[in-house]
């Protein structure tokens, strides 16, 4: 597709991937500072992503990218967004029923695991991708 004028040119990209590209009209994000609405003219920014949902909505068309994330960072500059996390997991591509396994072990890790938190909060990112594309 070619680049739309009016549109920002957005990469979600994991560590062994890039999971969507594409010409987007807005995209959101929850960084450590707050919730993060990016349309063309942004200004320039680099901010710390949290372990939340990120959500594109594609130019010239009413689709919209539901993705969880890790962490991260996003980064804006001359209406191109780049969204950069450990792992990306598409809401689409979430199996609830697992995510859920997941979510139950860590919370009973909770007490005993320092990891269990990032590993809750990330387990709880991807079940809102999940419910958002469903």
């Amino acid at each position: 597709m070619a680049a739309d004028v009016d549109s920002l040119h957005v990469e979600l990209v994991a560590a062994d991937r890039t999971v969507w590209s594409g010409e987007a009209a807005m995209v959101i994000a929850r960084t450590t500072e707050g919730d993060v609405g990016v349309l063309r003219g942004h200004a320039p920014m680099l901010s710390l992503l949290s372990q939340a949902v990120v959500e594109i909505q594609v130019a010239d068309t009413d689709d919209v990218v539901i993705a969880a994330v890790s962490g991260g960072f996003i980064s804006v500059a001359n209406d191109r967004v780049s969204v950069l996390s450990e792992t990306v997991d598409l809401g689409e591509d979430i199996h609830v029923d697992a995510v859920l396994a997941e979510l139950e072990e860590a919370k009973h890790l909770l007490d005993s695991n320092d990891e269990a938190e990032q590993r809750v909060r990330h387990a709880e990112a991807r079940l809102r991708a999940a419910e958002r594309v469903s």
